[in-house]
């Protein structure tokens, strides 16, 4: 499949700067059809109409055969309604597509894994998301190119029109298979149960500005997998104070780094979810692990110290 031939979805909002560095990599890419999601202005924030602008007229430079079609929203729909409504009229249009946001920074090499398995797996509905992503730290539990996971992640991904329709921004089936006990057979680990309740409920309720949430529970309803390649193809640089939910620069993830995949592919021959993969990426992006003893007791003692120090 010709990677050009697979539609694009690029989800911006006011980061001119990250949006000129990402909106680059798909000027070497050039696909053949580009949607352009756009979130309006903040009304309290000065800057934010001129910088939405800008970054408009960036996304849209378009000098290479394109068909570009565009969804602004002329007010702040805010980050969990703005992706969800715009991924929805996307796949309005398309029957499949690569989704790339402002702040994520794809390796090449994505472009031609995910059209090679937006083809491959077309048909298969246990399959919904593929990723960019790997959260191995470099570790290879086995000699193929992409593993089968629970996680969706969203720094550069594509997915089905087949597999949107199952997304399911309120999550109304949350409180039924909450109460069902669903939830304990997917995550085995008690860190992990205790985190994913704690989201998907929060989630629910409205407390939680994700739409990522509500696709990993989308997901998880249907029992579906997604594909994650053997490294890590994508570098987020949207980690800092213009972040929605990346605000602390001092993420342990925002040093993750890009690498390139290798083709031709290298299959594997079963369609299983690798479980330790999951287990290692659930303890590292979801709920690291505490300190070390020694590194906690030296924090008990260094909040005493200063707990007691007079107030200047």
């Amino acid at each position: 499949m010709n990677m050009k031939s697979v539609p694009v979805i690029y989800l911006i909002f006011n980061r001119p700067e990250a949006t000129r560095r990402s909106h680059q990599i798909l000027r070497e890419i050039r696909p053949e059809k580009l949607l352009v999601v756009a979130d309006g202005p903040r009304a309290h924030v000065a800057d934010d109409r001129e910088r939405c602008l800008l970054t408009r007229q960036i996304a849209t430079d378009i000098d290479w055969p394109c068909e570009l079609q565009t969804c602004f929203s002329d007010v702040n729909l805010g980050l969990k309604q703005r992706v969800a409504s715009g991924l929805s009229w996307a796949f309005e249009q398309v029957e499949e597509a690569i989704v790339v946001e402002d702040d994520c920074l794809p390796d090449p090499s994505f472009f031609r894994f995910a059209a090679e398995m937006l083809e491959k797996y077309r048909q298969d509905e246990r399959i919904m998301c593929i990723s960019a992503n790997n959260f191995q730290q470099g570790r290879r539990r086995a000699p193929y190119s992409y593993y089968f996971s629970l996680f969706p992640h969203c720094w550069g991904w594509a997915t089905w029109r087949r597999s949107w329709r199952h997304f399911d921004l309120g999550m109304s089936r949350w409180p039924e298979l909450r109460d069902g006990g669903w939830l304990r057979d997917m995550i085995q680990d008690k860190a992990g149960l205790s985190y994913w309740h704690q989201t998907f409920e929060g989630c629910h309720r409205g407390m939680v500005n994700s739409w990522a949430t509500a696709w990993t529970f989308s997901c998880w309803a249907q029992n579906g997998l997604t594909l994650l390649p053997e490294v890590n193809l994508v570098r987020n640089i949207g980690f800092g104070k213009d972040g929605t939910n990346t605000t602390s620069s001092d993420n342990h993830l925002s040093a993750i780094t890009s690498s390139s995949l290798q083709f031709p592919l290298r299959p594997p021959p079963y369609v299983l979810r690798d479980t330790q993969a999951d287990h290692a990426t659930q303890l590292l992006v979801y709920n690291p692990a505490p300190p070390p003893p020694l590194a906690q007791r030296i924090l008990r003692k260094l909040r005493r110290t200063f707990s007691s120090s007079p107030s200047r």
